[in-house]
């Protein structure tokens, strides 16, 4: 099949999801959404049964690698069957989103095939590299290829057993428990890669130079070396949006529903792993170096613990002395803090000399609650209450803080309190309605409370700053944080959001009552 495949994954994928944008933009601009599908030719009955005795063609996937995606109605095989004229057109949908995992498969198959033959396998790559650093940078890629290899002869077969795929996601949902743990171990590694290429990079010239020189190979189509490096961890997250866009599409309560359903949560488990794994290495190594960092002038508290992540960090401004003196000048009404914020704890802290932290008050972060000010002036802008309700000496305490930003101060208050009641409600409320957002450039989160985001992740808005900031749901996982506005485009046509989160619904049904169970621990 990758012989006659023209497009590598990355290409795919970008143009896949620069596809699924613009869908979303023409449906969003139009009155009626559901007037929305290119109009197939209505059946006056359904059934499959008439083509399932006839002896299925082959089919070439992509064979035109110049032309655009080859969706499966565009496929001669299909057209001259006459299938098209009988199946429904939900069901030529539903065999769209089916094909294109399929292809897609393909399509990420000669990309990593390019990765091990052009680059790993390397001769001039490989006498520069020790053994050791070559084991860090490919890691157990060979395994990631094989897994994809099998996957993608059992999808082929699947299509060339008949014309109408019966179903793709029990053959996902196979592999998944099977053999996609090969694609943990790959992420996990993610963080040791990246440092590693970085340093080869740095420290050897003739590596520099090689992977410069293959970079330049048409066959790599002026894709970067790094570009496929990452291709496992993309692909497994695609790969559940691909099987959400299935489940979308299925009929409900049906058999292939079941199966979809029970693809897409087992891809979820792999996706969570391979998050988990990624995080762990460098949470680990950031908690030891805060841990240096402080010196407690209360009752020491240890910082390092396996469950214990920074969520934000940064300083804040202090009001000193009672309320009444708010008509000091603001230079001496305010006096620098910093604030380190994890999952389950508060520390606060004055910078010392020497890029020391000292410690005055900390609190668990289950017993913090803080109030926005209202409007008082200039020299009390982005002003907050911080309450801790037990503090180091077990007593309750209060800071009034002052923030260099509007999207600073609301960031810090959803970090520290993030059962606080947002400005828009979020999704898992089951709102009817709630502004929407999807994004049209990726983004990659700077910070501890921001969101990476891909091209065409669509996102509840749950609040808003007035200097260009969003807080964010993303509805295929519900992960939160902020992302500036200026990645994104809102979604306006009521009908569109609606169907968004009714088509949320569905794909997480299977989960909503874990979800329930958890509440609000997930948030961050």
């Amino acid at each position: 099949l990758c012989s006659f495949l023209g497009l590598l994954y990355q290409e795919y994928r970008d143009k896949s999801t620069r596809e699924e944008i613009e869908t979303r933009r023409l449906q969003d601009s139009q009155t009626d959404p559901e007037e929305t599908s290119p109009s197939e030719e209505t059946p006056s009955e359904e059934p499959t049964s008439t083509i399932e005795n006839k002896a299925p063609p082959q089919i070439n996937l992509l064979r035109n690698s110049n032309s655009r995606f080859n969706l499966w109605q565009d496929l001669p095989e299909v057209q001259s069957s006459g299938v098209l004229s009988i199946l429904q057109p939900d069901e030529i949908k539903l065999q769209e989103a089916m094909f294109e995992l399929v292809t897609s498969e393909a399509s990420y198959y000669k990309s990593l095939n390019l990765l091990v033959s052009h680059f790993m396998e390397n001769e001039r790559l490989k006498k520069i590299l020790h053994q050791s650093e070559a084991h860090i940078l490919f890691s157990n890629v060979l395994d990631v290829m094989a897994v994809s290899e099998r996957f993608l002869l059992d999808l082929e077969q699947r299509v060339e057993e008949n014309i109408v795929i019966s179903d793709v996601c029990d053959i996902v949902y196979q592999h998944t428990v099977n053999h996609f743990s090969v694609y943990i171990t790959y992420v996990s590694n993610q963080t040791y890669q990246e440092r590693a290429y970085k340093q080869l990079l740095q420290d050897k010239p003739a590596f520099r130079e090689v992977i410069s020189q293959l970079e330049l190979d048409p066959k790599c189509k002026g894709l970067s070396f790094s570009s496929f490096l990452i291709l496992p961890f993309q692909r497994i997250t695609r790969l559940k949006l691909l099987v959400q866009n299935i489940l979308k599409k299925v009929e409900e309560k049906s058999d292939r529903e079941s199966t979809a359903l029970d693809a897409h949560k087992e891809l979820e488990t792999v996706v969570k792993a391979c998050n988990e794994g990624v995080r762990k290495m460098s949470r680990t190594e950031q908690m030891i170096s805060i841990q240096k960092k402080l010196e407690f002038k209360i009752k020491s508290v240890p910082i390092i613990s396996h469950s214990r992540w920074l969520l934000k960090q940064g300083e804040l401004q202090q009001m000193n002395g009672p309320k009444t003196s708010r008509t000091l000048r603001t230079k001496k009404l305010f006096r620098e803090i910093y604030l380190f914020l994890f999952n389950d704890l508060l520390v606060i802290c004055r910078q010392i000399p020497g890029d020391k932290y000292q410690v005055f008050d900390s609190a668990p972060r289950g017993l913090l609650r803080v109030e926005e000010l209202e409007d008082q002036g200039q020299s009390l802008a982005n002003v907050f209450i911080l309450r801790l309700l037990e503090n180091a000496d077990d007593r309750e305490a209060s800071y009034m803080l002052k923030a260099s930003s509007q999207s600073e101060m609301k960031r810090w208050m959803i970090s520290l309190a993030p059962n606080r009641r947002t400005k828009f409600v979020s999704f898992t409320s089951r709102l009817v309605d709630c502004p929407q957002i999807q994004c049209v450039h990726p983004y990659v989160a700077q910070q501890p409370d921001e969101l990476s985001l891909e091209l065409a992740d669509v996102l509840n808005i749950l609040d808003k700053t007035d200097d260009g900031w969003i807080f964010g749901e993303r509805l295929h996982d519900q992960e939160r944080g902020w992302f500036p506005s200026s990645i994104g485009e809102e979604i306006l046509n009521p009908k569109i959001r609606a169907q968004n989160l009714k088509e949320c619904f569905r794909v997480h049904k299977s989960d909503d009552s874990q979800r329930r169970k958890l509440g609000s621990r997930n948030r961050q």
